[in-house]
Parts: C-alpha cells; sequence; structure tokens
C-alpha cells in the first residue's frame, strides 16, 4: 500500500514529524507506506502510483477558480498547489482510489465540484472559526447529519473538534452530498453524493485530535482500511483500472506496447 499525502512547503520540511504524517502511523499506516508530495513532485507524483490520496490544510483556494476575485487581505493563495491538487484530484477519482479531505482538502474539493467558498467567515457571517491557543483543543461541536453516511460509521451522532479556518463551503459543489454541519450551519463535511468507493473531507484537522479523540482516530482508521482495500483488490473495479494503466506502464518501459492515457 502506497499513500499519497498532498501538503504544504512546510509539511514537507517537517518530512514523517508532520502532524498529517503521524497521525497516519498512529492509526495504523506504516512510514514507508506514507509519501508527502507537493507540486515540485508534479512530475513524479502520480496517481497510478498509490492506492489513496489525502489532501491536507495549508493556504487558500484561489477565488478564481470559483470565479470570484479575491476580497480580503486575509485571503493567502498557492497557485501551484491548486493546479497540481486538482490534476491529481481528476486522475485520483479516475482511478477511483480512496480520497481524504482535510481543512484546506474539503474547500478544494468543492471547488473543483463546481462549488464556491466564503472568503472570510470573519467578514461574511457572524464570528469567524480560527481558535487561538492549541490546534489539539476542541471548539465547538459538529454534528452528523447524514445517518447513512460513511462519517456516520466512526462519529456517533456528534463530536467536538478544533477549527482552525477562516474559509468554509459556501454553495455545495455537484457531485457532493454534505454529511455534517457546526452549531452556526457551516458545512463541515461532505462525501461523494455518486457511486464512489471512498471520498470523505471534513473542515477540522483530525490529525491533532488522534491522541485524545477515538472518533478522529477511527476515521482516519477507515480511510486507511479503504486504502488497503484498493491495493489488496478488495475494491474491484479500480483495482482493474489502476492495473491496467500500471501493466501499460511497464510494458512502455519495456519497450514493448505503447499505451494511451
Amino acid at each position: 500500500m502506497k499513500i499519497a499525502l498532498s501538503v504544504a512547503d512546510k509539511e514537507i520540511a517537517r518530512g514523517p514529524e508532520s502532524p498529517y504524517f503521524k497521525a497516519l502511523v498512529a492509526a495504523g499506516a506504516k512510514p514507508e507506506e506514507l509519501q508527502l508530495v507537493n507540486p515540485r513532485d508534479a512530475r513524479r507524483a502520480r496517481a497510478e502510483e498509490f492506492d489513496g490520496v489525502l489532501f491536507a490544510g495549508g493556504q487558500d483556494v484561489d477565488p478564481e477558480f470559483y470565479g470570484e476575485k479575491t476580497k480580503y487581505d486575509t485571503v493567502e493563495v498557492d497557485r501551484p498547489r491548486d493546479e497540481f491538487e486538482m490534476a491529481l484530484l481528476d486522475r485520483a477519482m479516475d482511478l477511483r482510489l480512496p480520497i481524504l479531505g482535510i481543512c484546506r482538502g474539503i474547500q478544494m474539493i468543492n471547488v473543483k465540484f463546481g462549488g464556491t467558498l466564503y472568503q472570510e467567515l470573519a467578514e461574511e457571517m457572524d464570528g469567524g472559526h480560527r481558535q487561538e491557543g492549541s490546534r489539539s483543543a476542541v471548539k465547538h461541536a459538529v454534528t452528523v447529519t447524514d445517518p447513512d453516511s460513511q462519517l456516520a460509521d466512526v462519529v456517533a451522532g456528534s463530536c467536538r473538534v478544533n477549527s482552525l479556518h477562516h474559509q468554509a463551503v459556501k454553495r455545495l459543489g455537484r457531485g457532493l452530498r454534505v454529511t455534517a454541519h457546526s452549531e452556526d450551519g457551516l458545512v463541515e463535511a461532505v462525501e461523494s453524493a455518486e457511486d464512489y468507493p471512498f471520498l470523505m473531507a471534513v473542515q477540522w484537522h483530525p490529525e491533532e485530535l488522534v491522541e485524545e479523540h477515538a472518533e478522529q482516530r477511527k476515521l482516519l482508521e477507515l480511510f486507511l482500511d479503504k486504502c488497503r482495500e484498493a491495493a489488496t483488490g478488495s475494491s474491484g473495479e479500480g483495482l482493474k483500472i489502476r492495473g491496467r494503466v500500471r501493466q501499460g506502464r511497464i510494458q512502455r518501459a519495456e519497450g514493448s506496447v505503447e499505451m494511451s492515457g
């Protein structure tokens, strides 16, 4: 099994000490099963090489991607990462890989599906969501609003989460469904509304909460389980697609067959 963790530059610098890396190891992944990637890895970070993709937190998605201009000085974009991750998401979905989005991850996924964002909650809503102090402290409750969701399999009704964001989902993208809300009505989690093996994204940071909050660890364990299924073939169709692509790559390397796609 191999999982791509698409992260900000500072997480690349941290390597195995990145909270995302450490949290997945705590949830049962082996260090050698995880690879931190960013736009500088675009040529070699191919979705075909992985059995799952995690899109982590970081700077804001460029509002141009959802048809708006930047409204506030607090909006800090990372256009190369936007382009890299949207291309990676496209290919991962073509291959039907398990996908998990965290904080920026839910925002990027929503934008890619045609949705929009609140650019600054402190300006566009009554109060913001960015907490002060420890990242592992919990600030507010999140309620699961879709009992048939995969999130409902790991969160029993509601849980308390941290809140480290200043943006959020505004208009939901087509092909997504909301699975959880915060107390003030903001979207806190989404999943695929289509027949897709596993696409889940959350607005909070479960990687900061795994040590003291069992449901957050279970969320990451669920993602790892889905990645293992993809790697071993339990997920069926997705493995067949990746198998054909990987076989084509091997044959190209041997100079015997040229395969498009």
